[in-house]
């Protein structure tokens, strides 16, 4: 991970950990004492993420160019599922060139940025996050003239940082696997599913053994590949849930290998391919 990304992640845990000290309590709650925001709102936290994410850009709301799909109310907030679905064409004249996924009030607030390459069949992208409390889950679409279109969703629930882990699947870290829910269909986008197995330990969640806190263990990067051409590389944190599992599109227009390169926070890399017909 380059220095200048893990100092901005740096800063972006800093903005998560003080912002609900800077704001007034009864700014954050709601009759009966719960949390609550509209769905479009603004948040303190997302003032300042912006601000550091992207200074002095004017980010524009995202209806009809790109639109987050997440639950209301999700059941479990170590694994909540999140859509977002792209209403740009990508063509060589406009195309989306980044996404940016953020949970305003996680620790660490950017939870995954995807920079996109010309494999890529539509900028539309499924995962599923952490949400430590009720919480504004924003994605920001970056094209390629330099526009910035955001949309949010306000998610009711809590405790996705410091859920107990998963630790059934140890010996299999870093195993990668795709799948093509529907096979491959040359020349047009065609859905893939990658999983890499990994706790994806957010350094919040307490061993029951030892009652210690596990130490931060979690993927970093995916760099996934098609034919030798880059579908998108990825920067992780661990705002994204144990064994992340992303579902993207690609445009196969001949027989090759889907690719990933996986390296994770301690170091660990790991590959996994699957060849295409």
């Amino acid at each position: 991970m380059k220095p200048k990304l893990d100092s901005r992640r740096a800063a972006l845990r800093r903005v998560g950990w003080l912002a609900v000290s800077a704001t007034p309590l009864p700014a954050l709650c709601a009759v009966g004492g719960l949390p609550s925001a509209g769905h479009a709102d603004s948040s303190p936290e997302w003032e300042r993420i912006a601000q550091s994410l992207f200074p002095g850009r004017r980010i524009e709301s995202g209806r009809g160019i790109v639109q987050v799909i997440a639950p209301l109310r999700a059941a479990y907030g170590a694994s909540v599922p999140v859509k977002v679905v792209s209403g740009l064409a990508q063509t060589p004249a406009l195309f989306v060139k980044r996404v940016h996924l953020v949970v305003d009030k996680n620790p660490s607030p950017l939870a995954i940025s995807l920079d996109l390459g010309s494999a890529i069949g539509q900028a539309d992208f499924e995962t599923r996050l952490r949400v430590d409390e009720y919480s504004h889950v924003r994605v920001v679409s970056e094209l390629s003239n330099g526009e910035l279109h955001t949309d949010s969703r306000y998610v009711k629930t809590s405790g996705g940082c410091s859920a107990p882990p998963n630790r059934d699947a140890l010996h299999l870290i870093g195993k990668t696997v795709f799948k093509l829910p529907a096979g491959a269909t040359m020349n047009a986008p065609t859905p893939v599913d990658i999983t890499v197995i990994h706790p994806n330990d957010t350094g919040f969640e307490l061993n029951n053994v030892t009652v210690m806190y596990i130490p931060p263990h979690f993927v970093r990067t995916i760099k996934v590949s098609f034919a030798e051409q880059k579908i998108f590389d990825a920067d992780l944190d661990f705002s994204v849930s144990e064994n992340p599992t992303l579902r993207f599109n690609f445009v196969p227009q001949r027989a090759g290998e889907l690719r990933a390169e996986v390296t994770d926070s301690k170091d660990g890399q790991f590959v996994g391919t699957l060849a295409v017909a």
